[in-house]
């Protein structure tokens, strides 16, 4: 059997990070495998790059200009079907094809002509929507049925709205397939058979983290920082914006009670600049281990996120031995339960705020029932479930 990821990036980012795992695992167990991806640099022995970041640029524009999303590259996947064609697959696991990497017709005419055995992993609603992987803040059901006038076409098209050719031509495209559909949230897998492919298997499988990385540790984050008298509130996120509460944790900054402090970790500078001086903003770390510590300073983790198909950040701190607060928002409210976290509706920041203060009052949740939940998400287990439904 051999078995081929296809993927924008490889060990790098969360789905690159699954993808290098997965490999792993199968050459571990002697199956041959490889990833194909478009961006990036990687130095894993089995990761292919199948063209390079002036084209992905150029892609890019094209989509912009043309409002085609994901209809562009030809000349790069010409290269992408040569690389599959030399290897012969038995096998094909998608994940992230919205990276301007390929063009889906030609890639799924191909797929189809050869009758390819495919898994696809879905990290966001992209696949079964004109333009758009979210659209929760949108508050759009078009997709349900067909998309057209969409009102987030300006992040995808400088000019033309194709939202409603481009979903006809995906489901199109994605139908009639040997395929199974994998989504890490049943949040996520709810909207699959709502959409077009609806009548595909779907499985799901969570997301997992590295347990022997994200665990409870000594930390004098509190002693360097000044904080060994408050009760220390994080959010952690990569792009703070509306999508992930920014303006959520600036209205908790003038509530909360005086001796409550807000840290946030991975600002830029434009984002510190916009915060209340009494929120602690942190810019974005590649040490996990450092990460790790000021999760277990922390009294409570918040994740005030308006879209989200499954956090990993509300893993890695309950294995770090923090509650999660966090609004009900996609698959977030899945990842706790009533040993380790508070869910509440999204965007009721007064239920938040209450949800807050019943943790900082009670000191209802245990270390250790907050490190036993995460035990449930352990990336290991959860990489394995992708190599055992190749069987």
């Amino acid at each position: 059997m051999k078995i081929v990821q296809l993927n924008v990036t490889c060990g790098s980012g969360s789905t690159g990070k699954i993808c290098l795992a997965v490999s792993e695992l199968l050459w571990q167990r002697g199956v041959e495998n490889y990833i194909l991806y478009s961006e990036g640099q990687s130095d894993y022995k089995y990761g292919i790059k199948y063209t390079d970041e002036m084209h992905i640029k150029l892609e890019a524009l094209k989509s912009r200009v043309l409002g085609n999303y994901g209809f562009n590259s030809k000349a790069v996947t010409k290269k992408l079907i040569a690389r599959l064609d030399e290897i012969g697959p038995d096998i094909v696991h998608l994940h992230n094809l919205h990276g301007h990497g390929c063009n889906l017709e030609m890639l799924f005419t191909y797929f189809k002509k050869k009758n390819i055995r495919l898994y696809w992993t879905f990290h966001d609603c992209w696949a079964f929507t004109g333009y758009c992987p979210h659209f929760d803040m949108a508050g759009c059901e078009k997709w349900q049925q067909e998309c057209h006038s969409c009102s987030q076409k300006g992040e995808y098209s400088f000019f033309f709205d194709k939202s409603e050719k481009l979903h006809k031509k995906k489901k199109e495209l994605f139908t009639g397939l040997d395929m199974t559909i994998i989504t890490p949230s049943q949040w996520l897998a709810g909207l699959v058979k709502k959409s077009f492919l609806g009548g595909y298997e779907v499985r799901v499988i969570n997301n997992g983290i590295d347990l022997d990385v994200f665990k409870v540790r000594q930390s004098t984050f509190r002693e360097k920082n000044g904080l060994d008298d408050k009760f220390l509130i994080l959010g952690v996120a990569f792009n703070w914006d509306e999508r992930k509460g920014i303006d959520v944790f600036t209205e908790l900054s003038r509530t909360l009670p005086k001796d409550c402090r807000i840290v946030l970790v991975g600002t830029s500078r434009a984002v510190k600049s916009s915060l209340p001086s009494d929120i602690l903003a942190i810019d974005r770390t590649e040490n996990q281990q450092e990460l790790s510590e000021i999760y277990s300073a922390a009294d409570v983790f918040v994740n005030a996120t308006r879209e989200d198909t499954f956090p990993t950040v509300n893993i890695e701190a309950l294995a770090c031995g923090t509650p999660v607060v966090t609004f009900d928002t996609g698959g977030s409210g899945e990842i706790i339960d009533e040993s380790c976290g508070i869910k509440v509706p999204k965007n009721d920041t007064k239920a938040l705020t209450d949800a807050i203060l019943h943790v900082k009052e009670s000191r209802l949740f245990a270390k250790e029932s907050c490190r036993k939940r995460a035990e449930q998400f352990r990336a290991g287990d959860k990489f394995l479930e992708y190599v055992d439904i190749y069987k």
